[in-house]
């Protein structure tokens, strides 16, 4: 088959992309001329998607790949604007082509908009496969570190060998860029940020759960309006059946179990802790539990709209300590991330491992007027130091200080220990209450953040009010000023 050229569409230094048309006839293609082989070329000759263009030829040599592809009239996302409907649906197919890709063993590694099309039939194609890859897994890291600064992850270059979940990243910020100020919703934020990760590990596992993620909401408005139907039609008669399988979780299309919900989430008004049901299965994976709030701040008591608000703060509670298993809750001494007098809601969601569990849903909170905005500051912790025990089969190692009858019982101290490099190693909360019910001075440190022979260490108390309406939190701010680090404990 001979073809005639018709433009050069791009050069390059790795190779030229030509349109072409076959002698004497009427269509058009795609002609590209790599300047290196590209094995991967012809794995993607045999598989098809809709979200992918056709790969009609693929001849390689030593030195160059010559593809001959199906040429696509369309735009590339890079240069459209759309709406949130149409990059939702967008986003969708992408996740689409992407699981096709994954399961024939081929990372992308370049995902971003200007390598998708949106085609003149309304769907969208994927393109640019020149630095895609298959995982071997005899490397720990890429051969070779390629891709668009701002899409690719951290382990693209050259921290580790990509995988899906490299992809997964740079589909997260293509998420955000298709999105725009809509990727600040609390729905899409949540999704995003566990695309984008650091931490491969903490990102999802495979497309197919990020396009769970963004169906999830679709299905519980079903779900919400199907309970409503039944309401209707059987009045009351509902309660005794819904209170049969309210706690009973639900099973995602890849065999995760989403976890149940918090069970009511409310403010203990005079100690300004967050309080909600413990939930089993919660866990990030060593056996402690884990879950994550977020914090609004209102002018008035008016909830917020957890679909269209933003909030002002969002972090993680990881711990067993914060378990009261007498009341089957869990408690959280929120009075540090209280700055401004106003109204403040959290909600809170259980963590899944990603191996048995997903993530519950975010639930919210009741609401917590706060006026200590300008309360006097507790007194800072005086005369730090280390006290050791030996015991009988081991040594103890305790966190001190002399004015622990300052405080009431219920405020809490944050333990933060440091070693000599600068580097955190530990970080620990107790109440006062728990401390004197403990029958110690101080706050046990576990001697295997100690076991270091060559380091040394050190470390700060932070207190944590609770009559957040009278006194503010004692707490530190970065970097800590050296009065208040305890003396080195050295071995």
């Amino acid at each position: 088959m001979e073809f005639e050229e018709i433009r050069l569409l791009k050069q390059g230094e790795t190779g030229a992309v030509h349109l072409v048309r076959e002698k004497g006839g009427q269509d058009f293609y795609i002609r590209k001329i790599l300047q290196e082989p590209c094995p991967i070329y012809r794995e993607l000759k045999d598989c098809r998607h809709p979200y992918l263009p056709k790969f009609y030829d693929v001849a390689i040599t030593d030195n160059t790949t010559t593809i001959l592809e199906e040429y696509i009239e369309g735009e590339l996302l890079s240069d459209i604007e759309l709406s949130e409907k149409q990059a939702v649906v967008l986003i969708k197919e992408l996740c689409s082509v992407l699981e096709c890709l994954h399961g024939n063993g081929i990372i992308h590694r370049d995902i971003k908009p200007s390598n998708i099309m949106l085609a003149k039939d309304g769907h969208i194609r994927l393109l640019d496969f020149d630095i895609a890859r298959m995982p071997r897994k005899d490397l720990k890291q890429d051969t070779r570190l390629l891709g668009t600064r701002g899409y690719a992850p951290p382990e693209q270059y050259g921290f580790a060998q990509t995988d899906e979940r490299s992809d997964i990243y740079a589909l997260g910020v293509t998420i955000q860029t298709l999105l725009k100020d809509k990727a600040k919703k609390p729905y899409y934020d949540r999704i995003i940020q566990k695309c984008i990760n650091i931490n491969p590990d903490k990102r999802y596992r495979c497309i197919k759960q990020v396009e769970q993620a963004f169906s999830y909401r679709k299905r519980f408005a079903l779900c919400v309006q199907a309970i409503l139907i039944v309401l209707l039609l059987c009045g009351m008669g509902i309660g005794w059946r819904r209170e049969m399988h309210r706690d009973r979780p639900e099973d995602t299309e890849d065999g995760l179990v989403i976890l149940p919900a918090p069970a009511q989430p409310h403010w203990d008004a005079e100690t300004g802790e967050g309080v909600w049901g413990n939930v089993t299965g919660c866990n990030d994976g060593s056996g402690e539990v884990a879950y994550h709030f977020r914090l609004y701040r209102r002018n008035t008591d008016t909830p917020p709209d957890l679909e269209e608000d933003t909030w002002d703060l969002e972090n993680s509670m990881r711990g067993n300590g914060g378990i009261d298993e007498e009341a089957g809750t869990y408690r959280v001494n929120m009075t540090p991330y209280l700055k401004e007098n106003g109204y403040y809601y959290f909600t809170v969601s259980a963590d899944g491992d990603d191996i048995h569990y997903t993530d519950s849903p975010y639930v919210m909170s009741d609401v917590f007027a706060y006026s200590g905005e300008f309360a006097p500051e507790l007194p800072a912790p005086t005369g730090l130091q280390w006290r050791m025990f030996e015991t009988d089969s081991s040594r103890e190692y305790y966190a001190d200080w002399s004015n622990l009858e300052d405080y009431a019982d219920t405020d809490s101290f944050r333990i933060t220990v440091y070693d000599q490099d600068g580097n955190e190693i530990t970080r620990n909360i107790w109440t006062k209450e728990y401390i004197i019910y403990r029958g110690d001075r101080g706050i046990k440190i576990q001697k295997e953040y100690l076991s270091d022979f060559d380091n040394k260490y050190r470390f700060t108390v932070e207190v944590l009010t609770s009559r957040p309406n009278e006194y503010r939190s004692f707490l530190l701010e970065d970097p800590v000023p050296e009065e208040y680090f305890s003396p080195w404990y050295e071995w």
